[in-house]
């Protein structure tokens, strides 16, 4: 018996030792594996890879990472394929139970306690979701509150319908999605409320899930008590002040049976802190610098478990850039040292990373307070040592702006201006929601032709704009029962 023990616990020594199969972790380790890093091992504590990507199966993903549009499950079956093409080492039913500050990494699996020995660690772990105890609203505590992740998988994994009559608190973007899913599974939902007054999910996801179906979205309301004995019976929504304070004498009475909660994702660090990982109070993830190396040598950190993504495409994409450093690091066993600090300005929640070197170009990621439209990036630079400051300018980028560039313009596609023929949409076809304004004249079949558009990014808004007025159409998802595979459902999607 001491001897299995003794065997289990035994080192192994490896390059890189990946926490977590999700969208970040795949996409390190299989570009890791490119940069010639090969002895690496990732950890994934569910049964799958793929992370949260499994039970998203509406489409959306991959636009800016694959220039083609994906499910969830088809985005992180590329990384799965290639990461088993390549011979990646994935261990799936494997908790991550410690991670030391030298790297050595402890997990409960179905072969028992295993440790290894690692030159790196990259933190994959990904974000979970707030739940009612996070945002303290009072009542009673009947079954039917779920949040908008959990609703997800009841329908998407485990095909069980949770809801009838539903309510929404919150505008994030996976319960916009679940007021689409669940009307589509037949349910009805009474509205979308949320605290800010202005949505916190992208400008597509409220054209195409909300204004689709025509469900409400009540900004600057939230839920201020629950009802219900054993299960939900209703709940009471109220509208707030500038400060967020409910207004006494504005009270409503939904009847419902289920509460949705889509109030934000936490970055899940609780092995970063047991690591001695320096964490960002505005963030919930690690201070990580430019090399996105946290303030523990040789323990790197990406995706959301750094900081809440709005695209996974990003989350990706970070995690690439991630494998470049965790990559020189291995080979080399050092970094060019960070010593300078990147501090938010006005208007700015945080800024990714938040140490740089300053004698390389960085990449800054950052997320504004509030929606703003027509903004100018603006960085001062003190020099090493002091000496003159220096800054730049330029338009900002629409998808640096935590894609919330102002809230919906209105109702999309309803008609304004002379003889009703100029009508205005939100663009779904990207992450950036153009407010896209056409002119179009009446046929005589009831459709219309377009004369000019404007507003349009790109080309595809423009080809979306005319297909609107043409001949419209969605794409929506749904599961089906597999009899004999893997899984017990398959999604698919529908034109």
């Amino acid at each position: 018996m001491e001897a299995n023990i003794v065997q289990e616990l035994a080192l192994e020594h490896v390059d890189v030792v990946v926490v977590g199969g999700g969208p970040a972790g795949l996409a390190a380790a299989v570009e890791l594996h490119k940069k010639g890093i090969t002895h690496v091992v990732v950890l994934e504590r569910e049964k799958q890879l793929g992370g949260i990507l499994r039970q998203c199966i509406h489409d959306g993903f991959g636009l800016t990472r694959f220039q083609t549009t994906l499910s969830g499950p088809e985005y992180a079956q590329r990384f799965i394929r290639e990461a088993e093409e390549l011979g990646i080492r994935c261990i799936t039913n494997a908790s991550v139970v410690e991670i030391t500050p030298d790297k050595v990494v402890t997990a409960a699996t179905r072969a028992g306690l295993r440790r290894w020995k690692a030159k790196a660690v990259v933190l994959s772990m990904g974000c979970r979701e707030r739940t009612r105890g996070a945002l303290g609203i009072p009542g009673e505590r009947p079954a039917g509150v779920f949040t908008a992740g959990v609703a997800q998988a009841y329908i998407n994994l485990y095909n069980r319908m949770p809801a009838k009559e539903v309510v929404i608190l919150g505008s994030g973007d996976i319960g916009m999605i679940m007021a689409r899913r669940l009307t589509l599974e037949g349910a009805c939902v009474h509205g979308v409320f949320e605290v800010q007054p202005y949505p916190s999910g992208l400008p597509r996801n409220i054209q195409q899930c909300l204004e689709d179906y025509d469900i409400p979205l009540y900004l600057s309301h939230t839920v201020t008590d629950i009802h219900g004995g054993s299960r939900l019976t209703g709940v009471t929504v109220s509208q707030v002040d500038e400060k967020g304070t409910p207004i006494p004498g504005t009270e409503r009475e939904y009847p419902c049976d289920t509460l949705i909660l889509s109030v934000g994702l936490l970055p899940e660090n609780e092995l970063s802190q047991e690591a001695g990982v320096e964490l960002d109070g505005r963030t919930r993830g690690a201070v990580v610098d430019e090399h996105y190396q946290t303030s523990v040598e040789g323990i790197f950190a990406a995706g959301n478990v750094l900081h809440v993504h709005d695209l996974v495409d990003f989350v990706s994409l970070e995690a690439e850039r991630l494998a470049d450093w965790t990559a020189r690091y291995v080979r080399e066993g050092t970094l060019p040292p960070c010593p300078l600090d990147v501090q938010a300005g006005n208007g700015v929640g945080h800024t990714i990373p938040q140490k740089i070197s300053g004698t390389e170009d960085v990449r800054l990621s950052l997320r504004v307070r509030a929606p703003f439209r027509d903004g100018e990036h603006r960085g001062t630079a003190e020099r090493p040592g002091g000496g003159p400051k220096a800054y730049e300018k330029g338009p900002p980028r629409r998808d640096d702006l935590a894609g919330n560039p102002g809230g919906p313009a209105g109702p999309a596609g309803r008609f304004g201006g002379v003889c009703g023929m100029v009508k205005e949409f939100t663009c779904i076809v990207c992450p950036n929601g153009c407010t896209i304004t056409a002119e179009a004249e009446a046929r005589g079949d009831g459709a219309y032709a377009v004369r000019s558009v404007h507003g349009a990014a790109c080309s595809r808004g423009t080809a979306y704009v005319e297909q609107e007025l043409t001949d419209p159409r969605r794409t929506i998802a749904t599961s089906v029962p597999v009899k004999g595979g893997e899984l017990p459902l398959a999604s698919v999607r529908l034109t």
